[in-house]
């Protein structure tokens, strides 16, 4: 074969690779833009319908802007909705997510870290059961939690459910797997014959290593316990301590589209009903633009052997 046909068929080869690219370039972007007006076209209609009357949202075009005067009298409604019970549930979901999130990193840090270097009688049958009750759906685990709280009496209080919520075992896996892989047992070794007990080598040496994923174990159980809906709903039969993602059940069975019997002082529109559901993302969005770089930092941990 000569040098010209060697050529000519290098470049037939190449040629069709950069079809081939350039085709699955085009469906990746296709699949790509397809996910972008799913999820973005809903999203982008609950942003405008924010700025509209209820009137507005029917009779205008559904991604026609409403204005801020719109936006201003769907604040008013939303929290004068039942002598301002909004302002409550967001209240209520402050305090039972901050408690629950700070009782999770006293309990699920330093188990994470005994499981991961310390060797006792039964730790591999604790990390098993760890594992499997995180695999396990929450749903399944509130009748228990349920039966368990009545018989302490505490159901109805908000300890039935900051106590639960506090119980995170993924939260303990994965503090395990970043003390079992990320911190050298050397420094901890030098830090004991430096006279170091050993909670002042877990406070000062392992905890400040761990800040990334300390940081992440905090995030996901606030993010949990800020959307969990169905145990508070189960745990607290009174709407002065609702959370707000049970609230939001009660402004929808207040909102005539969806209930007509609803219709009343205390109705409220689809614009308002949407700008609740705005306002109780926004807590979970925040703490995420605030934390980002220690979450990055902390789904990185692990990765390689120190």
């Amino acid at each position: 074969m000569t040098a010209q046909t060697l050529e000519r068929t290098r470049r037939r080869r190449s040629r069709g690779t950069d079809l081939s690219g350039w085709g699955g370039r085009g469906l990746g972007a296709v699949v790509l833009g397809v996910f972008l007006v799913f999820f973005a076209v809903p999203l982008l209609w609950l942003l405008i319908a924010v700025t509209k009357s209820g009137g507005d949202l029917v009779r205008s075009g559904a991604f026609t802007p409403g204005s801020v005067a719109g936006l201003v009298e769907n604040w008013h409604d939303l929290f004068a909705f039942q002598s301002g019970a909004v302002g409550t549930w967001l209240v209520n979901s402050v305090m039972y997510s901050l408690g629950a999130l700070v009782l999770t990193l006293l309990v699920s840090v330093p188990a994470g870290y005994v499981l991961a270097l310390v060797r006792f009688p039964g730790r591999r049958l604790l990390l098993v059961v760890t594992l499997v009750v995180m695999l396990m759906p929450s749903t399944a685990l509130v009748l228990p939690v349920f039966l368990e709280m009545s018989l302490l009496g505490l159901v109805g209080n908000p300890l039935s459910v900051i106590l639960p919520f506090s119980f995170y075992p993924f939260g303990v896996y994965l503090a395990f797997i970043y003390f079992s892989t990320s911190i050298p047992a050397d420094l901890l070794a030098a830090a004991r014959l430096d006279g170091c007990s050993e909670m002042q080598v877990f406070l000062r040496v392992a905890v400040p290593l761990a800040a990334p994923v300390v940081a992440l174990v905090g995030f996901f159980s606030f993010v949990q316990n800020w959307n969990n809906y169905f145990l508070p709903f189960v745990m607290l039969p009174a709407s002065s301590t609702y959370p707000m993602q049970v609230g939001l059940t009660t402004l929808l069975s207040s909102t005539p589209a969806f209930n007509p019997s609803a219709a009343g002082s205390d109705s409220v529109q689809l614009s308002t009903l949407a700008l609740a559901t705005v306002i109780s993302v926004l807590p979970v969005l925040v703490v995420f633009l605030f934390s980002q770089r220690f979450l990055v930092a902390g789904l990185t941990a692990g990765g390689t052997k120190e």
